[in-house]
């Protein structure tokens, strides 16, 4: 399979609506904002949701094998058995792993690895300072580290004017340990957090001289154009609740060369987002945007 042919840049315009888009947990899961008061989604709970997405979607199509499985599974929805990334890496790559084919055989196997890329760093199982049999000592730890770099970045999202987080204290029925006289201690209060309104937006790019590396195909790139629209579907929790999370719209710019006929940061610059969720597209030559509803 040939690998990607042409440079691809993508953004996604999303609505929030009494929900918790991502949660900090060294602010007390507060919806996480800069120092601007403009809403934040991090690049990896976004990344989450595409891993998600792809791997519900060949587990219903009954595709869910090598090339399109998911290497970082989440522990709510794993498609194994395995219990860490080590575990499956050994599974999937076996004697292999740790191999001057471990990158191509990742690749490989593995969506998201040929996609995002990935870091296998792996301890050794030999204790290090181990006696050899000639009186000498092993020099450490002997264990993975191989580096992958991936073509698909994608950036943080941001909301497009400061945004208002409403706080809800709350209170639990029951006690979650034990207590002397049998009242609901005060551990059971608790907060609750939620943006109230607001629209974000990311951008995100694919690099076809990366893509050569990785062996990210067309078809590849496409997966993921699928699922961005559907970016929120079976993503329901109390903090996000169904209908809370919307994507409004996704614009695809394909580019008909290798190198890109403008430079990212260019094509980002050309979308402008309201904050009604509107949006506008300043003319790049020769460069058309498809424009994708939301699901």
């Amino acid at each position: 399979m040939t690998s990607l042919q042409n440079k691809i840049d993508f953004a996604v315009i999303l609505r929030v609506k009494n929900a918790n888009p991502n949660g900090d947990p060294l602010n007390g899961n507060r919806p996480r904002t800069d120092y601007s008061n403009f809403g934040e989604m991090t690049d990896v709970s976004i990344k989450r949701k595409i891993r998600d997405r792809l791997l519900e979607r060949w587990i219903a199509d009954g595709k869910a094998d090598d090339g399109n499985m998911i290497f970082v599974q989440s522990d709510d929805r794993k498609a194994d058995d395995c219990k860490s990334l080590r575990s499956r890496a050994e599974v999937g790559l076996g004697k292999e792993l740790g191999s001057d084919k471990t990158v191509t055989l990742a690749c490989a196997k593995w969506f998201d690895v040929r996609a995002f890329g990935q870091l296998f760093a792996l301890k050794s199982n030999k204790k290090a300072g181990k006696k050899k049999e000639d009186g000498s000592e092993d020099e450490g730890d002997t264990g993975v580290s191989i580096g992958i770099r991936g073509p698909v970045t994608v950036q943080s999202a941001f909301s497009v004017e400061p945004i208002d987080v409403t706080s809800t204290q709350i209170t639990k029925s029951v006690n979650g340990e034990d207590t002397k006289d049998g009242k609901r201690s005060p551990d059971t209060m608790g907060m609750k957090h939620r943006v109230d309104h607001g629209i974000y937006r990311f951008y995100g790019s694919m690099n076809p001289q990366l893509a050569e590396k990785t062996r990210f195909s067309d078809a590849d790139s496409e997966a993921i154009k699928k699922v961005l629209p559907k970016l929120f579907e079976n993503d329901e929790s109390s903090a996000r609740p169904a209908g809370s999370m919307e994507v409004i719209k996704v614009i695809w710019w394909k580019h008909n060369c290798k190198s890109g006929q403008y430079s990212s940061a260019k094509v980002h610059r050309s979308l402008t987002v309201n904050p009604d969720g509107t949006f506008a597209l300043s003319n790049l030559d020769n460069l058309a945007a498809e424009v994708i509803e939301g699901f």
